[in-house]
């Protein structure tokens, strides 16, 4: 549990305090908060004899890539003008019955597989009945009695004290995954103080994944979500794109002291973002712990997390259990999937999900692709990590590798340093950088074959960053950065700047040999930096040896 603490003591920042019920306080002094070595989190100034212990639970629900809705033939498409994508189903006209959508079926089972669940071959489907506007039948169709994926686990790693050089490699238990329909939408006008429904979104398939409350932190919280999202997105399973509502999360956040039972504990409910996510499960963790060394209670309760504020406010309480009435969904049968062993003999293959067909076909996962990138490469762990984790790099790299005759462990270097930093300066993926692989391969191959300094590789990519159609050696040759190859002219300029820095050349011949790096800076400068280094190092050593 040490790596633990480790893992989220980057982790407890200052967060705003809580003032009233239901407000936010940035007036009062913050406070930090740490982890100890128990995994539990310290207030900065009390006694480690009685540390608190956070516990951090997640209900995520991705939704499903697919074509229609879990049980209508209804097309899913984003951000379709209201209600035109509605069938009776969705609209639970009466007498319209649910047709349940295989290709769900199948991404639910893959999903499983990929989180190492075991597939129940026989799962139910049930009514969880409550009342919204947006939720036209009165209940929601999921799996609460036999889900469909049961007891997984995912791994994830962290950073320790925001050290990519140092990673820890966590593991969470998946409870279960089930499949389940999304609601509609309700876009409250208060102008006009009236609620429209978008219906839209209801019927729409999701999976809902039940992480067991192993996290400690928004850290791990936020880097097990992140894995599971490019997990997802990897198996084609869901696009989990958060800010489109595809990946929707709940944290459920308690804390206690160690041998004590878990703490009472609030649902911070629909955070869809990772960033919001760690910022909510902390200060949450940092609320319950003012409350209750103040001497006031947890209460059971649904809260949200407001972005601009940085804080959780109350939703509704849940001191008084709802009743959701679950009740088996009559119109559906089991849901019978099969293996090799038990499939039977001359079915038709359209007519059934087989659990091994989907296993053999499964790709290489995050963690896989990571460990290749290192074997394939030689790169650092922590860079494979960057790499797979940023939208669309690791393809970018490969793509770059195959082209240029730059060592790899040379070009991660310009990836992260130079190609990274500035798309996160504009915000944007590798797939809309405005240096294409191509450029850039062609760019380090200028590089490799001597014919450019580091120096004026750096600013042929700034260039290439304004996305003006040229080519390397286009800018190269218009800005006259190639290296000097005529050795006489080197030669020459080595020997100006001899006879006008008699103090230096002097010093070098009294033995401080370290001096001849301010003669290589000043032909460099005379050259505007086309002068290769250790070509010119070598003409100043042979002239100042004889």
């Amino acid at each position: 549990m040490a790596a633990a603490a480790r893992g989220c003591g980057g982790v407890w920042r200052r967060v705003l305090q809580r003032g009233s019920r239901g407000s936010c306080s940035a007036s009062r002094p913050r406070r930090a908060v740490a982890c100890n070595a128990r995994g539990g989190a310290v207030p900065a100034g009390q006694s480690r004899l009685a540390p608190w212990v956070p516990v951090v639970g997640l209900e995520i629900h991705a939704q499903i890539s697919s074509n229609s809705k879990l049980f209508s033939g209804s097309q899913v498409q984003f951000a379709a003008p209201p209600n035109s994508s509605v069938s009776f189903f969705d609209a639970s006209l009466p007498g319209t019955l649910p047709v349940l959508n295989r290709r769900c079926v199948e991404a639910a089972v893959m999903t499983g597989l990929a989180l190492n669940c075991t597939i129940n071959k026989k799962s139910l489907f049930d009514r969880k009945h409550y009342f919204y506007a947006d939720l036209p039948a009165g209940y929601q169709i999921t799996q609460q009695r036999v889900p469909i994926a049961v007891n997984g686990s995912l791994s994830y790693s962290l950073c320790i004290d925001n050290k990519m050089s140092q990673m820890v490699t966590k593991t969470v238990r998946i409870k279960q995954i089930q499949l389940e329909q999304d609601s509609g939408k309700s876009l409250h006008d208060d102008a006009r103080s009236q609620t429209l429904v978008d219906l839209n979104r209801a019927g729409v398939g999701l999976m809902e994944v039940v992480m067991e409350p192993d996290m400690c932190c928004g850290e791990e919280a936020a880097a097990a979500v992140r894995e599971l999202q490019l997990i997802l997105q990897t198996l084609g399973s869901s696009q989990a794109i958060m800010a489109e509502g595809q990946l929707r999360v709940d944290a459920n956040v308690s804390v206690h002291h160690p041998g004590e039972p878990y703490g009472v504990r609030t649902e911070v409910k629909n955070i869809n973002s990772i960033r919001f996510l760690a910022k909510a499960v902390d200060y949450e963790i940092q609320r319950q712990i003012k409350e209750l060394e103040n001497g006031g209670t947890v209460l059971n309760e649904t809260r949200a997390f407001d972005s601009k504020l940085g804080c959780t406010v109350p939703m509704r309480d849940k001191e008084g259990k709802q009743d959701y009435r679950f009740m088996p969904e009559p119109n559906l049968p089991p849901l019978i999937l099969y293996d090799a062993k038990s499939l039977p003999a001359n079915v038709n293959h359209q007519q059934v999900v087989n659990i091994d067909w989907i296993h053999e076909r499964l790709p290489d996962l995050p963690s896989v692709k990571r460990a290749k990138l290192v074997e394939l490469y030689g790169i650092l762990p922590e860079h494979s990590f960057t790499l797979v984790n940023e939208d669309g790099l690791m393809e970018f790299f490969e793509d770059v590798v195959k082209q240029t005759q730059m060592k790899p462990k040379k070009v991660i270097g310009w990836i992260l340093s130079d190609l990274l930093s500035h798309l996160k300066q504009h915000s944007l993926t590798a797939k809309e950088s405005p240096i294409s692989s191509f450029l850039l391969a062609d760019l380090l191959n200028l590089l490799a074959n001597g014919e450019i300094s580091s120096s004026a590789a750096k600013q042929v990519f700034e260039e290439l960053w304004k996305g003006e159609g040229k080519t390397p050696l286009e800018i190269v040759k218009e800005k006259q950065l190639e290296l000097i190859q005529d050795q006489e002219e080197l030669e020459q300029i080595c020997q100006a700047v001899i006879d006008e820095r008699e103090k230096e050349v002097m010093a070098i011949k009294e033995g401080n040999e370290k001096v001849i790096n301010k003669l290589i800076g000043l032909v460099r400068r005379a050259t505007r930096g086309r002068a290769n280094p250790l070509l010119v190092k070598q003409i100043l050593e042979k002239k100042l040896s004889g």
